[in-house]
């Protein structure tokens, strides 16, 4: 009984060391993933409000080579995407790499750090409305963000803008 569960353990072991070198060797061919907009979404940041955010994941995402207008022959592509917060007319070059961008947004979630910067130089204000502008440039890999803000005391109202860090412009 011993001599047997001997036999069969040094075949299982014998087995398991066999098994693998008979396994297929299957290579699978290469996947190279590129980001080709990546610079306009690093540019933006995470400080936009999130159907502005979506928008603009939207706008780094599309592919022109598949849009139903595309013809090899034209070296330029303007594409609107639009939502009820606002709209961003997009640049595209004939491979679909995003040249630059017009963006414009009404109303949307003001950054903390430009509300502190506001209580701060204006006591007793506050936000009525908002403009939040964006342009990017491929060149520069950088986005200009601006916001046109009306504040209101009572009945007296101010204009002002504001980068996104709070600084006035």
């Amino acid at each position: 009984m011993k001599r047997s569960l001997l036999l069969l353990s040094a075949s299982i072991l014998i087995l398991g060391a066999t098994l693998p070198s008979l396994a297929q060797v299957v290579e699978l061919p290469e996947i190279e993933i590129v980001a080709t907009n990546y610079k306009y979404l690093n540019s933006l940041g995470e400080e936009a409000s999130i159907p502005v955010r979506e928008l603009e994941n939207a706008v780094a995402d599309y592919d022109v080579k598949s849009a139903d207008f595309y013809e090899d022959e034209y070296s330029t592509y303007f594409v609107s995407f639009y939502i009820p917060e606002g709209k961003i007319l997009a640049s595209y070059d004939g491979d679909g790499t995003l040249l630059r961008t017009a963006e414009r947004f009404k109303n949307v979630n003001v950054p903390q750090a430009i509300k502190q910067s506001i209580a701060e130089r204006f006591p007793n204000w506050s936000i009525s409305k908002d403009i939040y502008r964006v342009t990017f440039h491929q060149r520069s890999g950088e986005a200009k963000k601006q916001y046109k803000l009306v504040l209101e005391n009572g009945d007296k109202r101010m204009r002002v803008k504001v980068d996104e860090t709070g600084e006035f412009i």
